[in-house]
């Protein structure tokens, strides 16, 4: 089965528009300060976003179907807005990685790193926690973080990467990134609170890459 195109809007970027491949959709926001773009099903949807204001669509969950009772969504409760999101993404076919953070007060890219040779998801779910602790630590920001991976946060309570992925010329300087990250973790404080981001009841994590 042929795997089925998207459309990618950047309604702010090196060039705004639509787009219909994540390469070129990535070489308008990858390193932009502030790229705000969205992946769309169809070039109809696509245009119609385009053409009204990115706060409509940017940040916008899928809707939730919930198997959770009213009890528990009430549990759970809403997510803080002044907070960051991080998140990863690996690409199963050719191994790259991937992550980013995302303001979610105001639903910009506050950093996008990748693609990276030969990673696994787990540990750009946790560089990218470390990454939105240095940048809040620089910015004497002391918000949440929100990470849909329980891994990646056991990672961080651990301050060390478990990863039982070898290393190797491909992805040496993946693995020269967590070692910095994890001498971060080790020479740092930080009061951030890290938080789980809880898809069931809210939806896609908004730093979300958006290619399922």
């Amino acid at each position: 089965m042929a795997k089925k195109t998207k459309f990618y809007v950047v309604w702010k970027g090196r060039e705004t528009g639509i787009f219909s491949s994540w390469d070129d959709c990535k070489t308008q926001t990858n390193g932009f300060d502030g790229a705000v773009f969205k992946s769309f099903e169809s070039k109809v949807l696509a245009e119609e976003a385009f053409h009204n204001s990115s706060s409509q669509y940017v940040g916008k969950n899928k809707k939730v179907i919930s198997t959770l009772s009213k009890e528990e969504l009430a549990l759970i409760g809403e997510p803080i807005d002044d907070a960051i999101a991080v998140d990863g993404a690996w690409d199963n076919t050719t191994g790259l990685v991937e992550y980013q953070g995302v303001n979610l007060k105001t639903y910009e890219v506050l950093f996008h790193i990748g693609p990276l040779e030969d990673g696994t998801i787990n540990i750009v779910e946790f560089l990218a926690i470390v990454h939105a602790l240095a940048l809040s630590k620089q910015w004497h920001w002391e918000i949440p973080i929100y990470s849909d991976s329980k891994i990646a946060l056991c990672w961080i309570n651990d301050k060390k990467a478990r990863t039982n992925h070898p290393p190797s010329e491909k992805n040496k300087k993946l693995f020269e990134m967590l070692s910095r990250a994890e001498k971060w973790l080790e020479n740092n404080t930080f009061e951030n609170e890290l938080l789980k981001w809880e898809t069931k009841a809210w939806g896609e994590n908004p730093a979300d890459f958006g290619r399922k």
